[in-house]
């Protein structure tokens, strides 16, 4: 039946034996359905829609920091995927949705927008962020739970940063982070080669 009818669902072979008169379970359907089709019937992979979209994927993170009277102060980053250049930063003690969603704007100044913005299921991340996103046009991709490697291009910028930067200095407030991280953008878009651009 699977095979025949490479669209139908789960839901809908159920339904076809319940009409015959056969109750089974949903997890044998779908064991038999991976079986019976081990590459999905429509759709594209992650990896595949990252590579066709690279150009129009840009993605979003925090980095905390501590600093050096033990505060935590966040570092907010957007970059773009294809070229894996940092399109903007901020920095802040108490990130909201508010201030995530005005760094969203100041991202997207003149409708330069990208048409997917990659982001986790963070609660900054809330409804100004959302009311931004659509306004601009952007298609919001949430990354699936305890699954870093959908956002695998953000999260190794942001352990550079840490890496190579952070871990060597001493930290005393939200101006110096800045400053900080403003040189190190810097030198990662314009200086460091990166395989994504060659």
């Amino acid at each position: 039946m699977t095979r025949e009818n490479s669209l139908w669902g789960v839901e809908r072979i159920r339904g076809e034996f319940l009409k015959l008169g056969i109750r089974v379970a949903k997890t044998t359907i779908q064991k038999y359905i991976r079986l019976a089709r081990p590459h999905p019937a429509h759709g594209q992979n992650w990896s595949t829609f990252l590579k066709n979209h690279a150009q129009m994927v840009w993605a979003c993170d925090f980095l905390p920091v501590i600093d050096l009277f033990f505060r935590q102060i966040y570092a907010f980053f957007i970059i773009e995927l294809a070229s894996r250049r940092v399109v903007h930063f901020g920095v802040t003690s108490h990130p909201t949705d508010g201030w995530v969603a005005q760094q969203l704007r100041e991202a997207t100044p003149y409708g330069l927008t990208p048409g997917f913005l990659i982001h986790d299921r963070d609660s900054k991340n809330g409804d100004d962020f959302k009311r931004v996103t659509k306004a601009c046009s952007v298609e919001a991709l949430k990354t699936p739970y305890r699954v870093s490697r959908t956002n695998a291009i953000c999260e190794r910028f942001l352990g550079s940063q840490r890496r190579e930067c952070l871990d060597h200095l001493l930290v005393v407030g939200d101006r110096q982070l800045h400053q900080v991280i403003k040189e190190y953008v810097g030198s990662f878009n314009r200086v460091r080669p990166h395989q994504g651009i060659g």
